[in-house]
């Protein structure tokens, strides 16, 4: 039996996401802002039901997938986990709002839905949250992208990315920081900090390199369980240079656990 997606946003990542749906999964129903939802049902075609609100959909979906960064994640979030829904949720960036993340912990609680978050860009995350269980000492990660995929982001005020010569660190703090001032590019620091340490105590570096073109991330934690380092170099959409390949992946990693009886 054909299982139903409904999916918040339907930008770069969500056009991503549809084209790589596993079979048994159809997408329903496309949440968006009333100025974009025109343009989406062009799109779409009659694919699928085009909604503002998540009240518009009577029936109930089968999963909930978030792919339209954190406004729709606080826009949307709370009414979907009140129905009782899974919701998958690639904007961590936006739980760094302590307020926020309250209002969505406490609508999953008393409307019995769940908030899976989501790997996103980077891989290894099962592990630093098995590692959390016994103690950990210290979370660092480290973030190097072209200027293309800065570009937009508060880091146009910190170095000229139009003129960078050479590999440039532009921002050192804490991952709730990075998350805030960096919401298009920085939820991979977001998910780090949920699964480790947390937004205060995850130390974060972000670097520009004119030479690079692809998306290097560089996650280091050692504690009881001992020491691990992980770097992963992806490439970004072409479609969105501030969207990674691998976290529209993970995406569709959740849509394909929500089909099978096992899953990793």
């Amino acid at each position: 039996m054909t299982k139903r997606l409904m999916m918040i946003g339907y930008g770069a990542m969500g056009s991503e996401v549809h084209r790589l749906l596993p079979e048994g999964l159809e997408l329903a129903w496309v949440v968006v802002p009333e100025a974009f939802a025109a343009g989406v049902r062009d799109r779409l075609a009659g694919q699928a039901e085009v909604l503002t609100a998540i009240d518009q959909c009577a029936a109930r979906p089968d999963l909930v997938v978030e792919c339209a960064g954190q406004p729709g994640l606080a826009e949307h979030g709370e009414a979907v986990l009140r129905r009782g829904l899974t919701l998958a949720v690639v904007a961590t960036g936006a739980l760094s709002d302590e307020a926020l993340y309250e209002r969505l912990a406490t609508a999953a609680r008393e409307g019995g839905g769940r908030m899976q978050l989501l790997s996103g860009a980077v891989a290894g995350m099962d592990g630093l949250s098995a590692a959390r269980e016994g103690g950990l000492d210290e979370v660092t990660y480290e973030a190097c992208k072209a200027p293309r995929s800065w570009k937009g982001s508060h880091a146009e005020q910190l170095v000229d990315l139009d003129a960078v010569a050479e590999k440039t660190v532009f921002f050192e703090g804490d991952a709730g920081e990075a998350a805030r001032l960096f919401p298009a590019n920085s939820n991979v620091a977001a998910t780090i900090a949920l699964a480790g340490v947390g937004m205060r105590d995850t130390r974060v570096k972000l670097t520009v390199d004119p030479a690079t073109t692809r998306n290097t991330h560089r996650i280091h934690a050692r504690g009881r369980f001992g020491e691990f380092t992980i770097e992963l170099n992806g490439y970004p959409l072409e479609s969105n240079p501030k969207t990674s390949t691998l976290a529209a992946l993970s995406v569709v990693r959740a849509c394909r656990q929500a089909l099978e009886p096992v899953s990793f």
